[in-house]
């Protein structure tokens, strides 16, 4: 039986991304031999729309490049997210970076420049505090050539 993992959707190539599109990444497809993949989009999870006006995380809210807080969706999708993941027994997730709801470790400073700034997605932060490892996109290849996959 194989370990189940949460990934994003976009990296699986659902097109739920604010702007309509995907984020797919090949190497997310390498992560099925050792685990069960189940596909979640806090963001549409939270009840926002695709496409959706870009958000970005402003210390504990999310506003759109409009100035509109939608803190609230994005609570509601992370809640969402963590039940997902206790219904499952998921121990880890692999997340879009960057992402105010996914990102983990640098994310965007709400200022809409493109400017990165330490911190966490309202979602990976949340199931970090629950005990769910999280793992950027960035670092598949590194989390395959550990267990022998890559």
């Amino acid at each position: 039986m194989k370990e189940k993992l949460l990934v994003s959707a976009c990296l699986l190539g659902e097109n739920c991304k604010y702007s309509g599109g995907n984020n797919y990444c090949s190497d997310v497809e390498k992560l099925r031999k050792r685990f069960e993949i189940i596909s979640v989009c806090p963001e549409q999870l939270g009840g926002l729309p695709t496409p959706r006006v870009p958000a970005e995380r402003v210390g504990d809210m999310v506003l759109t490049r409009e100035g509109q807080d939608v803190t609230e969706a994005f609570q509601r999708g992370a809640e969402k997210t963590l039940a997902i993941a206790r219904a499952e027994g998921i121990a880890g997730a692999v997340f879009q970076v960057r992402s105010p709801s996914c990102g983990h470790g640098m994310i965007y400073d709400g200022t809409f420049s493109g400017r990165l700034i330490p911190g966490k997605g309202v979602t990976a932060e949340l199931l970090e505090k629950n005990g769910v490892k999280i793992c950027g996109s960035t670092q598949i290849r590194a989390l395959l050539s550990k267990e022998g996959d890559a």
